[in-house]
């Protein structure tokens, strides 16, 4: 197996905590922090417009997801999020000579499709925390779950048709092509649990449909709705997607060594779920006694019920996890996070934009690759 290689960026890695720094620039963390706030500070109002057009309970049940009620139904400051998504759909407008307020009906109608992800995800993983709080089939039932999922991507396209403009069909069109591919991703991502192998090409085609898709959809949205030509559309789309698989890369490592005060998850999370991510299945193509001894061990795990699984030690889990890096599957997603990160960013020299705004589209894509849990 290779690695990729770039002078942009350098790792630094801990037993807890992982992340992925750059070597140069430095990240303009004010910067960062002003375009995400203007991304949440834009997207919430409609984004809660929205949400209370749903028939009861759903209007509440959605409200708790959002972070906006706590489980008692009283007003929260709960996490909502980084509004990553929404902070891109208001530039991509920007991209397209429009005012970022163009963006905003892409912006929330990305982010209903992507929190309606993470509620049905929630309950087919079993995840019982999500943002330091107790997931929404944990409190309201799976069947709550399910239903306000269903109906955040109704919302969705309900945003961006009562726009009633050609543009917004066109938006429309990819948003619920991102949709379909976010989908087939987590019925891949489910059934590769159950394998003893996948390939790092499974492996990446998958995160790249149930992450890459929409993060494209977010940065092409708003040029779309701003009036931007398909080849614009298409270029944003190219650094959004590879921007999504570096995301991803990130999360893969965060989910076997990320610090469960950052991440909001139990120690080991991927590793109690079997998924197949990338530390794991470039770990197993990687060859040698380490990658041998897990191959073994993982064979025998898919054989286990998750009741088996559950009742393993943080010992046998951690012992899996020291396997995985000895193999070299930590330190090849760590080099795969930086090349994607360093392919989405070359992707932005092929589209006419203002230099203010590619500098932001960069920034982000810095943040997104060195964020810490």
């Amino acid at each position: 197996m290779t690695t990729s290689t770039s002078a942009r960026t350098s790792t630094s890695v801990g037993n807890r905590g992982e992340t992925v720094k750059p070597a140069s620039p430095a990240i303009d963390t004010e910067s960062v922090t002003a375009l995400l706030e203007r991304g949440r500070t834009l997207a919430t109002p409609v984004l809660r417009a929205a949400v209370d057009r749903l028939a009861p309970p759903m209007d509440t049940v959605a409200a708790y997801h959002f972070g906006w009620i706590d489980a008692e139904g009283h007003p929260s400051e709960g996490d909502s999020g980084k509004a990553v998504r929404p902070a891109l759909a208001l530039l991509s407008a920007e991209v397209a000579g429009a005012a970022p307020e163009a963006g905003i009906p892409g912006a929330v109608a990305v982010e209903l499709v992507h929190n309606f992800s993470l509620l049905h995800d929630d309950l087919m993983d079993g995840d019982e925390q999500r943002r330091h709080r107790d997931t929404v089939w944990k409190v309201h039932g799976p069947a709550q779950a399910i239903l306000v999922g269903d109906a955040l991507f109704a919302l969705a396209n309900e945003i961006l048709l009562e726009l009633g403009t050609v543009d917004a069909g066109r938006a429309t069109r990819r948003l619920t092509l991102a949709t379909r591919k976010l989908i087939d991703g987590q019925a891949q991502d489910i059934s590769y649990e159950h394998r003893e192998r996948v390939t790092v090409e499974e492996c990446l085609e998958m995160e790249g449909n149930k992450t890459g898709a929409l993060l494209a959809c977010a940065v092409s949205i708003g040029a779309v709705l701003g009036g931007a030509d398909d080849r614009t559309a298409d270029t944003l789309e190219k650094y959004g997607y590879h921007l999504g698989l570096a995301f991803q890369a990130v999360d893969d490592l965060l989910g076997i060594w990320g610090d469960p005060d950052a991440t909001g998850k139990k120690t080991w999370s991927d590793l109690r779920q079997r998924k197949k991510s990338l530390p794991v299945v470039a770990a197993l193509a990687a060859g040698g006694p380490a990658s041998e001894r897990l191959a073994e061990i993982l064979a025998a795990d898919a054989k286990k019920s998750e009741t088996e699984i559950a009742d393993f030690t943080e010992e046998e889990f951690a012992s899996r996890a020291a396997l995985i890096e000895e193999a070299g599957g930590r330190e090849w997603t760590s080099q795969e996070a930086r090349r994607q990160h360093v392919t989405a960013i070359a992707a932005l020299d092929e589209i006419d934009m203002p230099e203010r705004v590619r500098a932001q589209l960069v920034a982000l894509a810095d943040f997104v690759v060195v964020r810490q849990r």
